[in-house]
């Protein structure tokens, strides 16, 4: 007699493709179509043995708990900071995430928000688009080179790795701030976040988000990067000091930045609206066909793997 399939909670929608793929091997519910989410997990919660989720969605202590037999949760994304892992490792639940995927995507948005921001791309677009060029008495404003330029790189992990190495086709200098340095880097490590600020010319922000980095770039970095400086951040809203940022780019005190994430999705500080010298993303670094199925991919491939051998292909560290 043929077992039943592991049953499993989603706890969002999901790509279409992903979903039918893993309607296909598991039976799934999907928990954000439930109106009384506590009363549906106190009535069905123990039935579950899988728990898929996102970066942005998580897992939280309360959720875990409520799935008494709960065996692994495999996450859509790389960011760990809404998986409460400590609670999941105290209850044995094995935690699946989708690493290296994304690599190659995030760090050419890098770049691109880098370049955006320096030579002033986007606000050049809407210059053109309202009959600036035109009409112009006085031309687009000067932008900043970026070949050549010093990077310094805020967390040298898999992806801060990717961005290190594409900088050597731009023949830039590169350090990185790490809490220790990497085994092996080529790059030079810069103990003093400070000092790598102070030295960069762009410093790019890609460290794990979570309390141990909450606000990590606070108002003594930014001063530091000054008035010439400009910041990149594609790693979570919560490792800048958001207000402290809004402060430095509407009075100038750096250069400009490039932002792919903010500190209250989808919540954009109203007073970066206005300013030309940022350049604002919906959190789009993984955001193309290829890397976006790579995800779904491994989703499904850790699940598949945890129920056939008990072992995930990307597991998170613990």
């Amino acid at each position: 007699m043929t077992s039943p399939p592991p049953r499993l909670l989603q706890t969002l929608k999901l790509m279409p493709a992903l979903e039918a793929r893993l309607a296909s091997a598991f039976d799934v519910h999907r928990l954000a179509d439930e109106a009384d989410t506590p009363a549906f997990l106190a009535a069905h919660g123990g039935e579950f043995a899988g728990l898929v989720t996102s970066a942005a969605v998580g897992a939280n202590a309360t959720l875990i708990d409520a799935l008494p037999n709960l065996r692994v949760i495999s996450s859509f994304g790389v960011g760990l900071d809404k998986l409460d892992l400590a609670a999941a490792q105290r209850r044995g639940v094995v935690v699946g995430y989708t690493p290296d995927v994304l690599n190659d995507c995030v760090a050419d948005l890098a770049f691109g928000l880098m370049l955006d921001a320096a030579r002033g791309l986007s606000a050049a677009d809407r210059y053109v688009r309202r009959g600036g060029w035109a009409g112009a008495t006085s031309p687009f404003p000067l932008g900043r080179k970026v070949s050549g330029a010093k990077l310094g790189i805020v967390g040298l992990g898999r992806i801060g790795s990717t961005i290190a190495r594409r900088a050597t086709g731009f023949e830039m200098s590169v350090r990185y701030h790490n809490r220790r340095p990497v085994p092996g880097a080529p790059w030079m490590h810069e103990p003093s976040l400070s000092e790598l600020a102070r030295w960069a010319d762009y410093l790019v922000v890609i460290a794990a988000g979570g309390a141990g980095t909450r606000h990590l770039i606070d108002a003594d970095v930014l001063d530091a990067l000054g008035p010439r400086g400009f910041l990149v951040n594609v790693s979570r809203g919560s490792v800048v000091d958001e207000a402290a940022l809004v402060r430095a780019l509407v009075d100038k005190r750096i250069a400009g930045a490039g932002l792919d994430v903010f500190e209250n999705e989808p919540r954009v500080p109203q007073e970066l609206l206005a300013l030309d010298n940022v350049v604002l993303l919906p959190h789009i670094a993984s955001g193309t066909v290829e890397t976006r199925q790579a995800m779904c991919d491994r989703v499904f491939d850790n699940l598949q793997l945890f129920f056939s051998e008990g072992r995930l292909v990307s597991p998170a560290p613990f």
